[in-house]
């Protein structure tokens, strides 16, 4: 998206809405000429970006990584130590996100003093089985409640929430 189609989407925001840039692999400029235009609260990184790329923007960041059967969230932690959180997404060695697959939840870290984020296809039907196996700090979704790619469905957003608040009130 170009700058200007991101302000029009902000503008339109009610108060107290947390924005979010998500970029992959972006030039510093124009991850510049964003915040020039519209002010984000947070930004998400998805490609190979080093943590001096991420944090010479000011602005929090979010460090999404692919969780290989050799992940290692000592060093993930050590690679990144100002990002506010790390989102754990199912690696693909063509995608930065967006696979529809899960990866295997008992490599999830515990006991990390680092908000940790759940990613990589989770559904309405999955999700509160992902929150009970995990715990994480927080869950991110995206295709699993597409009606078809790019098309969001309300009905499976409204889903997905009530498995999140069904598993925070039985599982917390």
């Amino acid at each position: 998206m170009t700058p200007e189609v991101v302000h029009d989407i902000l503008s339109g925001l009610p108060p107290f809405v947390t924005s979010v840039g998500l970029f992959v692999n972006p030039d510093a400029e124009f991850v510049e000429s964003v915040l020039a235009r519209v002010r984000l609260n947070l930004l998400q990184f998805h490609g190979q970006e080093p943590d001096a790329f991420c944090v010479r923007f000011g602005v929090p960041y979010v460090k999404a990584l692919g969780v290989t059967a050799s992940f290692d969230i000592e060093e993930a932690l050590a690679a990144y130590p100002g990002a506010k959180a790390l989102l754990l997404d199912t690696f693909d060695p063509a995608l930065h996100g967006g696979t529809g697959r899960t990866f295997d939840w008992t490599q999830f870290p515990r006991g990390v003093n680092r908000p940790l984020i759940l990613a990589g296809g989770l559904t309405p039907d999955n999700v509160g089985e992902a929150i009970r196996q995990t715990r994480p700090y927080a869950v991110d979704v995206s295709g699993g409640v597409e009606r078809q790619r790019g098309e969001k469905s309300i009905e499976l957003i409204e889903a997905f929430v009530r498995g999140v608040k069904y598993e925070q009130t039985t599982g917390f």
